[in-house]
């Protein structure tokens, strides 16, 4: 287990946020205005090299081995299949109303600067400027308003709750990846799995403070007021059924194909 303890919450709270997308126009256009778009096609990357990081720091397998894990792992998620399942599901679970609102909000000068700033903070090339940031950010905002909207913005992007999502999820696809690489001669994958649910409470300790500082980092170009714009927009009936359906949708279409990258695994360490 001590590969699976090396894996670092990656700071992907910004992530929050099946037919083809020209069924749903709205909701394809939704999601195109929206940075979600571009965070998702990301997650291939984020995810080979959240499971590349904890299979080399547990020094037990190669840096080839690794890189060629990391490889599966990366090519089990597709970023088409990810997307036209959110297209769907918001199509599915907003109304044209709500997805207008969230359109004409998305097609705003302010949510327009948001979104560059998610979408440059998601990048894992900016992790490390943000852990690098994390002391001098909390001295800087400490008791600010600034800190003090983050619990209202926490709760109404989902932020906290869907990074503890997306790092069981990496952590799955390692836990996949070190039982087929152990075969007989270690704990299964359900075992592990088992394991690493159990650990959610702990986890969301740990995720929490890494979410405020990715928070602090992402949003330092906005002003107080616009910062409160935003969590109004999450706070609405629109922003808010926007980020529950995506948030929902994309957190499934990265924990099904864990099992598949198990099994890919196993025939590559294991051939008959």
């Amino acid at each position: 287990m001590r590969a699976l303890s090396q894996v670092k919450p990656a700071l992907l709270f910004l992530m929050l946020v099946c037919t083809s997308a020209t069924a749903s126009p709205l909701a394809d256009s939704v999601l195109r205005a929206s940075p979600i778009d571009e965070i998702i096609a990301q997650y291939p990357a984020m995810m080979s090299q959240g499971v590349r990081e904890g299979l080399k720091q547990s020094g037990r397998v190669e840096p080839f081995v690794a890189n060629t894990i990391s490889n599966v792992v990366s090519n089990a998620f597709s970023v088409a299949q990810i997307r036209a399942q959110v297209v769907e599901d918001l199509n599915q679970g907003l109304s044209d109303q709500q997805l207008n609102s969230v359109l004409a909000w998305y097609e705003t000068p302010l949510a327009e600067k948001i979104s560059r700033a998610e979408v440059a903070a998601s990048r894992p090339a900016a992790w490390k400027k943000v852990e690098a940031a994390a002391t001098d950010l909390q001295e800087k905002y400490e008791g600010s308003e600034r800190a003090k909207l983050f619990e209202r913005f926490d709760r109404a992007a989902r932020a906290t709750e869907s990074t503890v999502d997306t790092t069981v999820a990496v952590q799955l696809g390692l836990a996949s990846a070190m039982a087929a690489f152990n075969g007989s001669k270690g704990p299964t994958f359900e075992q592990l799995q088992q394991k690493i649910e159990s650990q959610r409470g702990m986890l969301r300790g740990m995720v929490a403070q890494q979410v405020y500082v990715g928070y602090l980092y992402t949003y330092e170009e906005l002003s107080t007021s616009e910062l409160k714009d935003y969590v109004e927009f999450l706070e609405s009936d629109a922003g808010s059924a926007f980020t529950r359906v995506a948030t929902s949708s994309i957190q499934r279409s990265i924990t099904d194909p864990v099992e598949s990258v198990g099994s890919q695994l196993t025939r590559f360490f294991n051939p008959q």
